[in-house]
């Protein structure tokens, strides 16, 4: 238009304080510039720095993100979705391993979803979208490799849900350094957790209860770990200096707790920075890597020592 006729327009949109109706934007472009996030428990605090890559990058793209907590619940995991088939959001961001239902379907058939998703930190077998991650099998070997230079060899493991992939991975990461290091691993000292602190505590207190007492435990994610410290301390036992403790995630708090914890360093920021990049590439139809494998660290602090 004439700079005229957008000085006129202009000076009438400050007079008014007009604001663009959204909804009318969003259909003419065919874009409503939102990102659904599902997150599985927002009270886990490894979530955080990962949702704050996301926003981080989606802010500089001009896209805005809607932040849902599924609590592993199948019927709210839907309803988010269905913000896509509605077209009230144009990405789907999963932070969990529980899928859509009809994403689940396509999985089953063996085909792509229908609609852009991304997947991060967790992932899904057979599922056909980008994915971020670090890779869990190293990582859990690392935290135990660890734990076998100190001199343990009654080394039991707190895990998260089998059901979920990356659990299965720790799991192996663990019995295979296990495996190459001569040490059997015993059943009893293999216990399920479900990743929060009281799974922990109990699971710890299952293991205390053992005519063999181990002597150190490597626990799924920080958040058990520092539940499977309160306890051992509960049970008079020292930590690190009658039993060490190895977390995995290195959540803020990890190095505040008493004592700082020993733990593998999960580059949160990055995880969300990269995953919202992959559903950038999604949405401009650039090829790229379907899998995004992140280096991960061992942070090696208070809670282990070298068996006495």
């Amino acid at each position: 238009m004439k700079p005229a006729t957008r000085a006129r327009v202009e000076a009438a949109v400050r007079k008014l304080d007009y604001m663009p109706n959204a909804v009318a934007s969003s259909l003419r472009r065919r874009r409503t510039e939102n990102i659904v996030v599902i997150v599985p428990d927002i009270h886990n605090p490894f979530f955080s720095g990962i949702v704050q890559g996301i926003e981080h990058v989606a802010h500089r793209h001009g896209h805005k993100v809607l932040l849902g907590e599924s609590q592993d619940n199948q019927p709210r995991i839907d309803k988010y979705a269905d913000m896509l088939v509605r077209r009230e959001a144009d990405g789907l961001i999963l932070l969990g391993a529980r899928l859509p239902t009809s994403v689940a379907r396509a999985v089953a058939a063996s085909e792509p979803p229908r609609m852009p998703i991304v997947t991060a930190c967790e992932y899904v077998v057979g599922l056909q979208a980008p994915n971020v991650r670090i890779d869990n099998v190293a990582a859990a070997a690392a935290a135990t490799e660890h734990l076998l230079k100190l001199g343990h060899r009654k080394i039991a493991t707190i895990t998260g849900p089998y059901s979920n992939p990356i659990v299965k991975d720790r799991v192996t990461g663990f019995r295979q350094q296990m495996r190459r290091a001569s040490v059997a691993v015993t059943a009893a000292y293999v216990v399920r957790g479900d990743f929060s602190l009281e799974s922990g505590y109990h699971a710890m207190q299952g293991l205390l209860a053992l005519e063999e007492v181990p002597t150190a435990v490597f626990c799924a994610n920080d958040e058990m770990a520092m539940g499977a410290i309160r306890a051992a301390k509960e049970s008079g036992r020292r930590v690190p200096q009658d039993l060490s403790v190895v977390g995995f995630d290195d959540i803020r708090f990890a190095e505040y707790v008493d004592p700082p914890l020993t733990t593998i360093r999960q580059p949160q920021r990055e995880i969300g920075e990269t995953a919202m990049r992959l559903i950038l590439d999604v949405f401009e139809k650039r090829s790229g890597p379907s899998t995004v494998v992140l280096p991960h660290s061992l942070i090696i602090r208070g809670s282990t020592q070298a068996l006495r």
